[in-house]
């Protein structure tokens, strides 16, 4: 199930404007904030496991705001997420986690770092068919299952 489904309305709306804090856009590399559109739709399809620990995150940066984010000034804003850093523990770094993730695999942040939008492995390195020799030394070790205690 997606997070969009789990995550209330002004949890949406708290994490896009964290997140935005987090990572802004910047016109200089030609990178979308964190609260880029594209990235907050994979943020919520793929958090997963992590949902619970985000939500918990979200409602104490809302008990710290007393609004929602997105509408304090920004003296205010800068108040509210230097105490949720202090006091937000393993939930405030799994957010902080989920932000950083999402961004830098979105595809205009991999360019802008000079990265390939591919695999690393093989480039133009084709292995023959058949050639099992990577596989040597592996072979050479021996066998080491062990019955289970």
């Amino acid at each position: 199930m997606s997070a969009d489904n789990q995550l209330t309305r002004r949890q949406r709306d708290d994490l896009r404007a964290i997140a935005a804090m987090i990572i802004p856009a910047s016109d200089e590399y030609k990178v979308p904030g964190a609260d880029d559109p594209a990235i907050q739709a994979d943020m919520l399809a793929t958090l997963g496991r992590d949902t619970k620990l985000v939500a918990a995150a979200l409602d104490h940066l809302a008990r710290l705001a007393g609004a929602p984010l997105a509408e304090l000034d920004a003296a205010r804003r800068d108040a509210v997420v230097h105490e949720f850093r202090k006091s937000g523990g393993v939930a405030a770094a799994t957010l902080v986690r989920v932000v950083l993730q999402c961004y830098y695999r979105d595809d205009r942040v991999l360019g802008s770092l000079g990265l390939e939008l591919r695999a690393p492995f093989p480039k133009g390195h084709v292995l023959p068919e058949g050639d099992w020799s990577l596989l040597d030394p592996v072979k050479a070790r021996g066998g080491s299952l062990r019955r289970p205690p």
